[in-house]
């Protein structure tokens, strides 16, 4: 298997048990994630050699974080620690017509007060195949940026894939200081992942769809998908589409473009949903998989959106899907019998 780096923040998820509101819980369960670290335990759970970087507390909170990596198969050697903080973001299940809610208390975090120097990033990247990296982690701080490019270059001059996944939160940046900011590091990214409000918002492209309406036709995603190969010459641009008809049932497939075809993935009616944090990093380490194990394109973008489907069954930020029951969906077993 390949040998896969995700750079980011492990954070610590407090969510009220039993879908209760923040207003009226007494307890939170206590759940890590993350995007990057999302990524990198799909990938170790599909048999990858996967590494983590991040900055982590020397105390036992960032100790806590760090071993959820470590349960799962992540190589957890490339963690500088040190500062002061995991950061932290408190997480409200939603149901039907209520919307889950995220706040964020990630502020003065260790990965966002790190600097380039905590990370060896030649001898992280020198016989890496794969690195993967979000626009959250550029948006923490300068310094978190100046890592992220440090990364990239490095990865670059020793030939490594490098995929990022869009991700603009509006609660950590504006989009000019994200476009500012994703813009440049374009130029690195050979496998570009993002919903149409990811590209607006980071890279500042318009789409004609009513994208809170749920407007999901291929039509109106083609020709944006198209315009950023041109744009940035991504050997792959690819786009995850939802329909959100209530905060509990939603309509989930993608589409990727290689810059000759356009390729569309199967469908899925997600009803009921557990839990939807992280389905978006479940499918970009599917589809990673996918690549790197060489399935063409089309069962590549199959495998990723049918890991994100799975994903929504699950409750924590992690996909602890294996391959094995992400084919078994992706071939229509959907029946749900008890396997015995």
């Amino acid at each position: 298997m390949a040998k896969v780096v995700t750079l980011g923040e492990l954070m610590l998820r407090l969510s009220p048990t039993n879908n209760e509101r923040f207003v009226q819980t007494h307890q939170f369960s206590i759940l890590p994630g993350g995007g990057e670290a999302n990524v990198a335990v799909s990938c170790a759970i599909f048999g990858h050699d996967v590494y983590y970087v991040t900055k982590l507390p020397s105390h036992e909170i960032g100790t806590l974080a760090l071993n959820a990596l470590r349960s799962y198969g992540v190589n957890t050697q490339c963690i500088a620690r040190g500062g002061e903080r995991v950061g932290l973001y408190y997480a409200e299940t939603g149901s039907a017509f209520r919307a889950s809610k995220v706040i964020y208390d990630r502020a003065q975090s260790a990965i966002a007060q790190a600097n380039v120097e905590d990370f060896d990033f030649d001898t992280i990247m020198r016989d890496a195949d794969w690195f993967h990296w979000t626009g959250i982690t550029p948006a923490l701080s300068p310094q978190a940026a100046q890592i992220v490019l440090q990364a990239c270059q490095t990865a670059k001059k020793y030939g490594v894939k490098i995929s990022v996944d869009l991700n603009y939160r509006n609660k950590l940046w504006t989009s000019q200081q994200a476009i500012q900011t994703m813009r440049p590091l374009m130029q690195y990214v050979d496998v570009c992942i993002g919903n149409e409000e990811d590209a607006a918002k980071c890279l500042g492209y318009t789409v004609n769809a009513d994208i809170q309406g749920g407007e999901t036709q291929h039509k109106h995603y083609e020709p944006l998908l198209k315009q950023m190969m041109q744009d940035f010459g991504f050997q792959l641009v690819v786009t995850t589409l939802r329909e959100s008809f209530s905060a509990t049932h939603n309509g989930w497939k993608a589409l990727l473009y290689d810059g000759q075809e356009m390729y569309y993935s199967q469908y899925y009616d997600i009803n009921p949903i557990t839990d939807r944090i992280g389905a978006g990093d479940a499918f970009a380490a599917g589809l990673i998989h996918g690549l790197l194990s060489c399935m063409p394109l089309q069962t590549a973008l199959d495998f990723g959106v049918a890991a994100s489907a799975l994903k929504h069954t699950i409750v924590g930020d992690f996909n602890l899907s294996s391959q094995q029951e992400i084919l078994a969906l992706m071939n229509g077993n959907t029946n749900g019998r008890v396997q015995r």
